[in-house]
């Protein structure tokens, strides 16, 4: 059975857990781990049957809490190269170096931590022996989870356009649109079925169009309402940023999408990542399903909109 999962959706934090065969995986982690247990356990997911985490990108709604969920599950987390470097850099604002430079500095400060451990019990370590326990430590992660807040359990680098499996699931990940390093989509499959992810966006360039076809489940970004945006109370350059080509999509251009672009394939469509600020739930859902109306092809859509601060119920296939 596949199983999808929306935890969380919006600028506040972003989660949905994946089910197929016998993997799971965690897409984003925007929320703190215990909060992130605790929706999972209220959907009936067990946390400590996650096999991995996969990010979109590396800002804070999506990764706030990924260093300690994937700590206390000793399971790795899937970046593209860019986006694991700028989550880093994030995490150490006040480093002015390479990033080969900063990962020679971890190793050395491990290596370091790890041969005054072994000193203390031994009373003596040479060089080799040090290393060689430094890199069992950080394997474990006790000196360095809690002095290092970018250590994680396992690293594990993908790149848009290039298909990889994460078990019984397979993950098709394509370039997106937003004013991050290195931002992704997703189109998944397990067991015969197709789900489409595609938030943060600010227009739904060619490329998603292509990616967003023959699915049965597309879960597609409805941040804001433009006439809230404008009126509302965010500084102009915020707005100017939602509203531009690297920014968020509107509930207009999402609906422009579902009725010119969208092939109406899916069964279920998913509303997500709206603004508790610049949308209100029922204009993105009418505007949705004016998009919708007419279509006979699109009339067995299921629409439902993603929520900041609860679960929505789980989809089964």
């Amino acid at each position: 059975m596949v199983r999808f999962t929306v935890l969380a959706s919006g600028s506040k934090g972003n989660a949905t857990v994946l089910c197929g065969g016998r993997t799971r995986i965690l897409v984003d982690c925007g929320l703190s781990c215990r909060e992130l247990f605790r929706r999972m356990r209220l959907a009936e997911e067990e946390p400590e049957r996650l096999n991995a985490i996969l990010i979109t990108h590396e800002h804070a709604d999506h990764v706030g809490g990924v260093a300690v969920t994937a700590r206390k599950l000793g399971i790795p987390v899937y970046f593209t190269e860019g986006t694991h470097r700028a989550w880093m850099r994030w995490l150490s604002p006040r480093k002015q170096m390479t990033y080969a430079q900063w990962m020679e500095q971890v190793r050395k400060q491990t290596a370091e931590r790890q041969a005054e451990a072994v000193a203390a019990v031994d009373g003596e370590a040479d060089e080799s022996e040090g290393l060689e326990a430094a890199e069992t430590s950080e394997k474990a992660g006790k000196p360095a989870k809690e002095k290092d807040p970018t250590w994680l359990p396992a690293v594990e680098y993908f790149k848009s356009g290039e298909p990889f499996e994460i078990g019984d699931i397979a993950v098709s990940p394509f370039t997106t649109p937003h004013d991050a390093a290195d931002p992704v989509g997703f189109v998944f499959r397990a067991e015969g079925v197709r789900m489409g992810y595609a938030t943060d966006l600010g227009y739904i360039s060619p490329n998603v169009k292509a990616q967003l076809r023959n699915l049965d489940l597309l879960l597609l970004e409805s941040n804001h309402d433009l006439e809230m945006l404008r009126d509302g109370p965010y500084p102009w350059s915020v707005k100017q940023r939602v509203m531009s080509r690297v920014g968020h999509l509107s509930n207009e251009a999402a609906a422009g999408f579902l009725e010119n672009d969208y092939d109406g394939q899916a069964v279920y469509v998913i509303l997500a990542h709206l603004s508790e600020s610049n949308n209100l739930p029922e204009l993105a859902r009418v505007t949705a399903e004016r998009a919708l109306n007419g279509h006979a092809s699109l009339m067995a859509n299921r629409l439902l909109l993603a929520a900041q601060h609860e679960p929505l119920l789980p989809i089964a296939f």
